[in-house]
């Protein structure tokens, strides 16, 4: 029996993964160019055409099921794990001078950029940081990067998520706001091309990730809390 027009339609559609909008003007400015070179070179038509698909493919923005249990911390981003254990958070942030647990999520130039609540919460605070540009695998680079962070009041306490711009990143985005909620695995932003993420936790956070690890934004588990938090009914993607 021959599959029906919208199966088959539904088969094509679940094939490709979709773009975010944030990556249209990139990807129309990289075809433009393409094109224009094209016409005086074949060779710079193909090189065109791979940075063109790779820009399409930087700009992904895949579904994600996150899992609906307030005891447990998701990876904000797609990536490597580049660090597990105690640092102090960035000052701005105002949660003091004390240690959290940090774990940090590297990104490459080929990982999904699209950034996602860790926990849910209301978010209290927003800042951004101008700084420098470092590799965002080195450890200063929390200190001393530009970055943007935001403080979440979650069921178990407060927890910050850090943006943190890297070598070749020069754009964070942050849709957000000050004062609103965040569901567990929600969109909040991303970072233009290649950079990290840090996710500072209270006491109680215990880390179910090592260095080297692959995450997977939205979906991997990167620290669970005990105790009695109180489970959503409905997960918000």
């Amino acid at each position: 029996m021959a599959p029906s027009p919208m199966t088959l339609l539904d088969s094509v559609k679940n094939t490709f993964v979709p773009i975010h909008r944030e990556g249209y003007p990139f990807i129309a400015a990289f075809a433009a160019a393409t094109l224009f070179l094209g016409y005086f070179s074949s060779i710079l038509f193909w090189i065109g055409l791979i940075l063109t698909a790779w820009c399409v493919y930087f700009y992904r923005d895949p579904e994600r099921v996150t899992p609906v249990d307030d005891r447990l911390v998701v990876s904000p981003a797609d990536g490597v794990i580049s660090a597990v254990g105690p640092a102090v958070p960035p000052s701005e942030l105002g949660l003091g001078s004390g240690e959290m647990t940090r774990i940090s999520v590297f990104m490459n130039v080929f990982s999904c950029h699209i950034n996602r609540a860790p926990v849910r919460g209301r978010i209290t605070r927003i800042e951004h940081k101008p700084g420098k540009f470092l590799n965002a695998e080195l450890d200063k680079a929390s200190a001393e990067n530009e970055r943007n962070g935001l403080v979440i009041d979650s069921p178990n306490g407060t927890i910050a998520a850090v943006q943190i711009a890297g070598l070749v990143a020069r754009r964070i985005v942050c849709w957000a706001e000050t004062g609103g909620t965040i569901a567990i695995g929600e969109r909040f932003g991303l970072i233009r091309f290649g950079s990290r993420v840090d996710v500072f936790l209270p006491s109680g956070a215990v880390p179910r990730v090592a260095v080297g690890q692959t995450a997977v934004g939205g979906e991997t588990v990167l620290a669970e809390f005990g105790g009695t938090a109180v489970t959503p009914l409905v997960r918000v993607s």
